[in-house]
């Protein structure tokens, strides 16, 4: 762990998140600033700055628990689409290799701010 990273800081607990789901490989939680209803992140535990740096062990670890997610944001979200978005470089807002999960929704959800209803739907 890399300790300026924010995303490293989310996993040793300095930071305050809301969690979605864990395991000992990655961490599962909504996005601060989302997109959408739902907006989720999910990170490996260990620290790999992008997709060039991490290793394809642990790309399939995130990938496994993005279908997790993907999984229950569509059965308790019901979204009309989703997408999986991975950014690099310039793009990149946190130096720390992450997934989105964006739920897309026909009309847009006034409340993708309301992170613990966003929650309760998300663990149902």
């Amino acid at each position: 762990m890399k300790d300026n990273c924010l995303f490293c800081k989310i996993i040793k607990g300095e930071i305050p998140s809301y969690k979605v789901y864990e395991n000992e490989h990655t961490l599962a939680f909504l996005d601060i600033n989302p997109e959408s209803y739902g907006h989720t992140l999910i990170i490996p535990k260990k620290h790999f700055k992008n997709y060039q740096d991490i290793d394809l062990e642990t790309i399939k670890n995130v990938n496994e628990t993005g279908k997790i997610i993907f999984d229950k944001i569509k059965t308790n979200l019901n979204p009309d689409g989703i997408r999986l978005v991975q950014n690099n470089g310039i793009i990149q807002d946190v130096p720390h290799y992450h997934l989105h999960i964006v739920p897309v929704y026909k009309k847009d959800k006034d409340n993708k701010n309301n992170f613990e209803e966003v929650l309760k739907e998300i663990k149902n």
